[in-house]
């Protein structure tokens, strides 16, 4: 470190904006006409009231951590429940599709033995359908 020119202490000072350093070596957030005793006291409890400050931010971010963590873990299992369901939703349409797929198979049957009479009997009930509805609105 001195060989790079600045030591620790000169370092921070020039770091801070501290002051010429005191007879001691150290700087001192007090001004010089303090009693050396009083100095060195209120240089000691600074540096416990920001350790201590130190300590409330750190316990203050690791509580924000583990609850960003239980999100993230909430997240990943919802996102599991939901492609779960999805997969599950998935195979019901492709039955779904298979059952019609093979109900209109057998409609098509059926009609091609029933000839061209059921096709007359189906307009028959639509024609109906719609006199007996126009008639319902007109009433109105």
């Amino acid at each position: 470190r001195h060989s790079q020119g600045l030591s620790h202490r000169e370092n921070r000072a020039a770091l801070f904006g501290a002051s010429t350093p005191s007879s001691s070596g150290r700087n001192s957030p007090l001004p010089m006409h303090y009693p050396k005793s009083m100095q060195g006291y209120a240089a000691q409890r600074t540096a416990e009231d920001l350790e201590g400050q130190n300590n409330e931010n750190i316990e203050g971010l690791s509580a924000k951590v583990r609850l960003l963590k239980d999100i993230t873990i909430n997240i990943g299992n919802e996102v599991r429940d939901s492609t779960k369901l999805l997969s599950g939703m998935n195979d019901t349409f492709d039955e779904t599709g298979g059952f019609l797929g093979g109900t209109m198979k057998k409609m098509n049957k059926m009609a091609r033995k029933q000839g061209g009479q059921w096709c007359l009997w189906m307009g028959f009930l639509i024609i109906c359908f719609f006199v007996f509805f126009w008639t319902w609105v007109w009433r109105r």
